[in-house]
């Protein structure tokens, strides 16, 4: 059964003609017999019968064509009832196709042609009645048998009209369904951009600062190597610690890449950093060889973990920027300042300062990734940063971070 569905789906046309050909030779059987018998309700006369033929070949034609082209059909069967009225021939089998187009037209959505065949539907069982009362019935049997008739070609066009209305539901759950899915597609793309923008900050402040810290305490040990050997222990000992702690951080970030993993060796993946972490930050710094001033004003309190990671990559890319860009003997000071509803962090620094084309647009060959992951931390917490270079020299990043809606 599911085949022969299948087949009737994939060869609408075909199942057509099959029931426009049964119809035909069902027509010119009727024709046949009307010439060779006084038939009741047979075309009369050698005219009515010679016009029966082109009658029946029109509206089985009607039916072999009604899908690939309604419209046409519809004007078609019109015109072919129109000459079976004037010529006289009567309702015969071939009349089917009238009901056929009624319910196609219907099942369409040209409006103008659906109002025509429910107008047709209306009018043609009257008009037919009259054309050719039954001698054998009465005025009240023959008001009933037009009627019912009537209803007949109007469940045709309501038949129709509900495929239509059911088609186009289906249609737009469909559009509705394609469009959620592009939706989906779309919000996907963003969510994976976001993510690796996330996690190119994450590379970016975690390798850049801790290989500056490591390169400065090699040139250092490098230096001092044969002078001063406890120095260079100490400097080595540092790149160490320094190597660790960035190895750690890494294990954390992969360890959100892959979620549900556990750490090898049995270990836990660190937690992010936060402002709690900042004096060890500037001890690091501190051992490094830069000076720095740390100072933090107002009430400590939790914050949120949005915030407090902004603030300790902030201020991890300034100190960094210092090592790289202030240049002999500079001094940095970080300041942090617990207000009512917002988390206020200065870096500064005395040395020398960038030029601007490192911290404008992304830097002149593109590569100053550093300022604008912080414009986007920033970003994503609500707050606001200005960088730039410091009145009397150095550098200066200033952050205003809202403590109200992050999370």
């Amino acid at each position: 059964m599911h085949r022969i569905y299948d087949f009737i789906r994939r060869h609408p046309t075909g199942v057509d003609v099959f029931w426009a050909v049964l119809l035909l030779l069902t027509s010119a059987g009727w024709i046949i017999a009307s010439t060779q018998a006084d038939l009741e309700g047979a075309p009369q006369g050698p005219v009515a019968q010679a016009a029966a033929v082109p009658i029946s070949l029109a509206l089985s034609a009607v039916v072999a064509w009604r899908r690939r082209a309604p419209e046409r059909m519809l004007l078609l069967a019109a015109g072919t009832g129109c000459v079976q009225l004037v010529v006289d021939v009567p309702q015969f089998f071939g009349d089917f196709a009238f009901l056929v187009i009624i319910f196609t037209v219907a099942s369409r959505s040209v409006q103008w042609a659906s109002r025509f065949a429910l107008a047709s539907a209306f009018a043609a069982p009257t008009i037919a009645s009259v054309r050719w009362p039954s001698p054998k019935q009465d005025t009240t049997e023959a008001v009933f048998a037009c009627l019912l008739l009537t209803a007949v070609f109007l469940l045709a066009w309501v038949l129709g009209d509900s495929m239509r209305t059911r088609r186009a539901y289906y249609d737009q759950l469909e559009e509705r369904a394609a469009r959620l899915e592009k939706e989906r597609e779309a919000q996907a793309k963003v969510a994976v951009a976001a993510e690796r923008a996330r996690i190119a900050r994450e590379l970016h402040d975690v390798v850049a600062h801790n290989v500056s810290v490591m390169v400065v305490q090699a040139d250092g040990a490098a230096y001092v190597l044969d002078a001063a050997p406890g120095q260079a222990r100490q400097a080595l000992e540092t790149i160490s610690g320094t190597g660790r702690q960035a190895l750690a951080e890494m294990r954390r970030l992969l360890g959100v890449l892959r979620t549900g993993e556990p750490a090898k060796d049995g270990g836990e993946y660190v937690p992010q950093p936060g402002v709690e972490q900042l004096a060890d930050l500037v001890d690091q710094v501190r051992g490094a060889g830069l000076t720095v001033s740390f100072k933090i004003q107002g009430t400590p309190r939790p914050l949120p973990s949005s915030v407090e990671l902004t603030a300790y990559r902030i201020v991890q890319e300034a100190l960094t920027n210092t090592r790289k860009h202030g240049g002999p003997d500079v001094g940095a000071n970080v300041r942090l300042t617990y207000g009512d509803g917002e988390l206020a962090l200065l870096a500064e620094d005395d040395g020398r300062g960038s030029q601007r084309d490192l911290y404008e647009d992304g830097g002149t060959d593109g590569l100053g990734h550093g300022l604008i992951g912080m414009r986007e931390r920033v970003g994503m917490v609500g707050g606001n940063l200005e960088a730039g270079p410091r009145p009397g020299g150095g550098f200066r990043i200033s952050a205003v971070l809202p403590l109200k809606g992050a999370h």
